[in-house]
């Protein structure tokens, strides 16, 4: 299905986004977005969008990143109507208030009460690698709080943005949910607002300057960043699995993606026979000598010729040997490329490489693995091929990431049940799932002191007494256990 997209090449003007901001204010203050099934008409709207649009998605992605078609259903489209039909199906036990037992009997019959209100407008600023999936997949949770949206995709993928900002004001309300198209200016102008929430997806850098922005509004953030991903390949893990298993994630999105493994971790005396097992996995991947680059399933592009160029740079100055892959197509598209024999202060180590570049560090065992990863910022997630339960408990208790995954990469993401989000340079705040309802939503705390009450609570009344001193001292009288 094709979709005429309307003026994909024209930026929201700075007046443009002041209308956009005052229009979702007001919508929000309206309290039309409050009601459940308004919610729930939304978020179906939301998944019959994603559905009538399939083909036109991948379309998009295609021509922004050369994404195979199979990468894009899988990663940016199906689950997200997945995600959609369960806040719809999750919205009343997600919204519903939630009692707040008191532990003391005077206290009892106050209604002490959680209610789950909508923060309000929300910003949504989304990255180039995964256009889709991270713009619409925080929209679910905003619109499933009750908030207004306003979404700013990346300039990065123009097609993907003007599909975008077409589909988004046919399928939703437009009073409630706006694209905010552009590129730095813009995106800066946007945060010169007051929003109610940021959600940001993207690297430290501008995470920094988002943190800051919003900082003058105290505005609310939720910072989902990255970091380097190690993977750790224990001595008992099965060589071919888990070198199946990593290659495969490296080379989703061509290595774009924020939680690729970044490099191995791989004991000295293994380093050439997990080398065999990558090998083994490629010509799985690519069967018959098939090229990754120019073959009939090539690997995603780089994103743009500057990206493109600074990757090459890397591969060309790092002091470690390429084993696998290497060769490069024009300014477009880098073979998946394994390097061995990386020393850790390798231009490879020094930040996130983001690319189809796979590192192999050789370590002495497990606690020289650990040192490394706690060497470095903490990363929004390691991975681990182990079965032994005493090293994941090492690693449980040892080293910090966002998350800690066993026996597999990336697969996390399909876990919507379980919050996502980094620490530290890799980001903070949490969201996926009810995680993202959460976010994007106010736990108001509630109370109703009863006027009959008022004969037990004349002790906080002055005048001040010694027996009403004696009194309020009694709690802090108790006598404390000993450890």
């Amino acid at each position: 299905m094709t979709v005429p997209l309307e003026h994909p090449d024209a930026y929201s003007t700075p007046a443009e986004i002041d209308k956009i901001h005052a229009r979702l204010t007001q919508t929000f203050h309206s309290g039309v977005t409050r009601p459940l099934a308004y919610r729930r008409r939304q978020l179906l709207q939301l998944a019959r969008m994603l559905q009538d649009n399939h083909t036109a998605i991948e379309d998009a992605l295609l021509a922004d990143l050369n994404k195979p078609r199979m990468e894009s259903t899988v990663s940016e489209i199906a689950h997200l109507v997945t995600s959609a039909l369960n806040a719809v199906n999750s919205l009343e036990d997600w919204a519903a208030p939630q009692p707040c037992p008191t532990k003391e009997e005077w206290r009892a019959g106050w209604d002490a009460t959680i209610h789950k209100e909508p923060k309000g407008v929300v910003l949504i600023i989304a990255p180039w690698n995964y256009p889709v999936v991270l713009t619409i997949n925080p929209l679910v949770g905003a619109i499933a709080a009750g908030c207004p949206a306003a979404l700013k995709p990346s300039e990065l993928v123009p097609t993907v943005s003007a599909l975008l900002a077409t589909l988004i004001p046919r399928y939703l309300d437009p009073a409630a949910y706006a694209v905010i198209k552009g590129a730095v200016p813009e995106t800066t102008h946007a945060l010169g607002l007051r929003w109610a929430h940021i959600l940001y997806t993207g690297n430290s850098r501008v995470g920094r300057v988002v943190a800051a922005a919003a900082a003058r509004h105290l505005t609310p953030v939720t910072l989902e960043l990255g970091g380097k991903s190690a993977a750790v390949v224990a001595d008992d893990a099965d060589l071919d699995l888990a070198a199946r298993r990593i290659l495969h994630g490296k080379i989703q999105n061509a290595g774009q993606l924020c939680v690729a493994p970044d490099y191995a971790l791989v004991r000295r005396d293994r380093v050439g026979k997990f080398v065999e097992s990558l090998k083994r996995a490629h010509e799985q991947f690519w069967p018959g000598g098939e090229n990754p680059l120019t073959g009939s399933a090539p690997i995603s592009n780089i994103v743009n010729a500057r990206h493109h160029a600074r990757l090459v740079d890397l591969l060309r100055r790092t002091k470690g040997k390429v084993v696998l892959g290497g060769e490069v197509h024009e300014d477009k598209s880098i073979a998946p490329t394994v390097i061995a024999d990386v020393p850790e202060d390798d231009v490879l180590m020094d930040e996130e490489i983001f690319g189809p570049f796979l590192p192999i560090i050789a370590v002495d065992d497990i606690d020289d693995a650990i040192r490394v990863i706690n060497s470095k910022p903490t990363p929004l997630v390691i991975y681990v091929f182990t079965n032994q339960q005493e090293l994941k408990d090492k690693f449980l208790l040892r080293t910090q990431s966002g998350q800690l995954v066993f026996n597999d990469v990336v697969m996390q993401l399909a876990v919507h049940e379980l919050p996502f989000g980094g620490q530290g340079e890799s980001g903070y705040g949490m969201w996926v799932g009810k995680a993202t309802f959460d976010t994007f939503t106010h736990s108001r705390g509630y109370i109703n002191v009863p006027p009959a009450q008022e004969p037990h609570l004349q002790g906080r009344y002055r005048p001040y007494t010694n027996d009403k001193y004696q009194f309020a001292r009694g709690p802090g009288l108790v006598k404390i256990p000993d450890a």
